[in-house]
């Protein structure tokens, strides 16, 4: 396989924590992450995200995978970045959970985002997907505030953030779907992160930081 972080530096990023590598998905890995995805991520006609993706025809959903995952790669830079990781349990593609931000440099802000295959969903690893980004953010990046929110009804996701330690941050209404949903926003700062009782393991972060134009912590 051609080595191609000398000319994308995220792809040399690795997060690992007691169950899970974290890293960003490589182009032969894409259909892995459409197989996790046409498995099932949630019910049928109760999609948790803004847009339902997830939903697509089979035949489209590996296709729009792919160019999301292309255009984020593509468009990142300083001023605004998507940073999506794949998530590996027991050598196995399971999901992904993504950390992003906009003029970072001044407001030292991430939001997160994740999905999970249902086959492993109910076992504790969307929580330690979420503190490995929260710890990467926080003491790796310099964050100073992680955002995320969710559906009012999807109580799951909700619990992970409740369970880091996230405060409510208001509701809104917004447009998921072409439906009117309430969306719970969450907030997580350093000081009120439930810090959990692992270390994040992280190889090539100075790298990516430097692409990035973070100073590396």
């Amino acid at each position: 396989m051609t080595e191609l972080a000398p000319y994308w530096p995220p792809f040399g990023l690795t997060l690992t924590t007691p169950r899970l590598v974290l890293r960003p998905i490589r182009d032969e890995e894409i259909p892995a992450a459409a197989e996790a995805a046409l498995s099932g991520i949630h019910q049928p006609g109760r999609s948790p995200f803004s847009r339902p993706w997830a939903e697509a025809p089979a035949e489209e959903l590996g296709r729009n995978m792919a160019q999301w995952y292309w255009r984020c790669r593509g468009t990142m830079s300083p001023g605004e970045w998507t940073l999506l990781l794949g998530i590996w349990h027991e050598g196995a593609f399971i999901g992904c959970q993504d950390v992003a931000a906009s003029d970072f440099a001044t407001l030292k802000t991430v939001g997160t985002g994740s999905w999970l295959r249902q086959s492993v969903q109910g076992r504790g690893l969307g929580k330690e997907m979420r503190a490995a980004v929260a710890l990467y953010a926080f003491d790796w990046l310099g964050a100073e505030v992680a955002e995320s929110e969710a559906a009012v009804w999807n109580l799951q996701s909700l619990g992970v953030s409740r369970s880091l330690g996230y405060e409510l941050n208001g509701v809104t209404r917004v447009t998921w779907g072409g439906q009117c949903q309430e969306a719970q926003k969450v907030r997580l700062t350093p000081a009120v992160f439930k810090r959990p009782d692992w270390q994040l393991q992280v190889e090539g972060h100075e790298a990516t930081a430097r692409y990035l134009a973070i100073d590396p912590q």
